[in-house]
């Protein structure tokens, strides 16, 4: 059995930072790829950062040049540095084993003056 669970979200105003984090427990986390999705009020959920167990990262567009997905494979935790944060950021983040079912409890962003 894998858990998830993400921490870090908060609220913060526009133009700052955020580093949330993703805990693992099992031993898969090492091997598989992760990926940072959100969900905002009303919308689908939605791939924000993807990482490789080999570390190499894909990112959504609308948050290129501003969020950075890392993970550290010897403490089984994946992290999303987010940085010049928009209020359209707004949203539950979940960290995600790919190609599995399993899931993080979500942790909320809220980005707003």
């Amino acid at each position: 059995q894998v858990q998830l669970g993400e921490s870090g979200g908060g609220l913060v105003q526009p133009g700052g930072s955020l580093r949330l984090s993703c805990a693992a427990s099992g031993s898969i986390f090492r091997f598989n790829t992760m990926d940072w999705y959100r969900q905002a009020p009303g919308k689908e959920r939605e791939l924000v950062a993807r990482i490789s167990s080999g570390g190499i990262t894909d990112y959504d567009d609308s948050v290129k040049g501003r969020f950075t997905i890392s993970r550290d494979n010897a403490k089984n935790t994946l992290y999303l540095q987010m940085n010049s944060l928009k209020p359209e950021d707004t949203a539950v983040y979940y960290c995600h084993v790919r190609w599995s079912q399993y899931w993080g409890q979500g942790t909320q962003v809220t980005v707003s003056s």
